[in-house]
Order: C-alpha cells, then structure tokens, then sequence
C-alpha cells in the first residue's frame, strides 16, 4: 500500500493505484475502474459489493497519505485511453505538453470535467498519472474526464487526420483569445509555466491566442490559464446553441 502511493515505479509494475476519499472513490467506480481491495474503517460508507478489509484507527493513520479521507483507501487497478478511444463528435480536447506538477494537472482536470471538455491529452508526460497527489487535487476529476497520454507527434497527427482546429496558448504572434471561433472542433493546446510549448505546436497550430494581461506580470498559472481558454469555448458554444 505504502509503496503503491510514494514510487510510480511501483504502480508502473503492478498496474494497481491508491484511491482515497469516498467521493474519489465513487467516481472511480462509475468510470469502470476495477477495485482489488477497499480497507476501511469500522463506522465507514463503502460502496456496496467491494471487498472490504475493517482496519483499526492506528493502522488506518499509517497507510493514509492525507488526512480527511472519510475513513475510505482503495487498491485500483489501472485502466488506459488511447487516442482512438476519444469522442470525435465536434470535440472539446485539452492537451497539455510535458506537464510537471500533479497539482496542476489535477486542476486542470477539474476545469476539464467543469466545462465538459471531451477529454484531456497529456503529451510527453512528466507526472504519473496516478500520483496520490494528482488524484487529490483532481478531486476524483481525473476518472470523469478521459485522459490520454501520448507523444507530441502522435497527438498532432491525431487532430490533423480528424481536422480539429488546434489552438496553442502562447504570447508570441497571437491574438486574444475571445476573438479565436471555438465553436468547431477543437483541441486548446498547453504548455509549461516555465519554457511554454514546443515550436512542434508553435508550428502545427491553426491559431495562436493569449489572454491579455493588464497587471504587471506576463502570464498565469497554467490551470487557471486553461480554465479560461474551456469557458471561453463554453460560452461560444452556448451561444450558438440558444442562437
């Protein structure tokens, strides 16, 4: 257990995850994730037909990695997208390129399942998926929004041969992003806080957009940034339906 939650190494062997909370755990379920053990306190709501282990309060704490879990860990086994699973119906995709931090990456699932965003692509990844932390900060998000990872290059050979308009965030030669349609299919490309994207995607995009700055500073943080540019689609989206 305490090996599944501290080494990605570990849950790349085994192909098992930890998945704490019940909320998290619930979402999980409902997406199909394959449970191997729920260990749980004795006065704790589990999902009915799991296989339960009553732990104590001491040996609970132990194998906890956060605290206000509501007395609920689970062992799941790994499930994988790919792209060729992904819905092509006038989409909404978010890519993410070499993406760092689990923190970031769970917010921006948050903001992925917020806006219904078809699914999130994460290219060249740099986070385990699975990361405890990840999971936490996604509050269960990364079960209810597809996610897949891939290289750049086979992500832009995708959304080419399906001709959806790929839109990369980025200062240079750009245009504000309220002006860009979203209202096609649609892939709204990320980079990293620290160097941006790639010019692969510099170079394979069909528009460059920035949001305007009026402060001092350049830029935001990457998942703000990317529950933005969702909403923005959102918007432009409704609109044209109640049009």
């Amino acid at each position: 257990m305490l090996a599944l939650q501290e080494k990605s190494s570990e849950r790349r062997k085994s192909g098992l995850f930890v998945v704490e909370g019940r909320r998290e755990l619930e979402h999980c379920i409902n997406a199909g994730y394959e449970v191997e053990c729920v260990f749980a306190l004795a006065d704790s709501h589990v999902p009915a037909n799991l296989p339960v282990q009553t732990v104590s309060p001491h040996v609970y704490e132990r194998i906890a990695y956060r605290g206000s879990t509501e007395g609920v860990i689970a062992v799941v086994r790994v499930k994988s997208h790919t792209l060729e699973d992904l819905s092509i119906k006038t989409p909404l995709f978010v890519v993410v390129e070499s993406v760092e931090k689990p923190g970031n990456l769970g917010a921006i699932l948050r903001s992925a399942d917020a806006a219904a965003a078809t699914a999130v692509i994460v290219c060249d990844p740099l986070t385990d998926l699975y990361n405890p932390n990840l999971i936490r900060a996604s509050i269960g998000a990364c079960f209810t929004v597809p996610i897949v990872t891939c290289s750049t290059e086979e992500c832009i050979a995708f959304l080419k041969a399906h001709d959806i308009h790929i839109l990369t965030a980025q200062l240079q030669d750009s245009q504000p992003y309220y002006d860009t349609p979203m209202t096609g299919p649609t892939a709204i490309v990320m980079g990293t806080e620290s160097t941006g994207l790639t010019q692969q995607w510099r170079e394979a995009a069909d528009a460059h957009i920035r949001i305007p700055m009026q402060g001092q500073l350049d830029s935001l943080n990457v998942s703000v940034s990317t529950a933005i540019l969702l909403f923005e689609a959102v918007r432009q989206r409704q609109h044209i339906a109640v049009g």
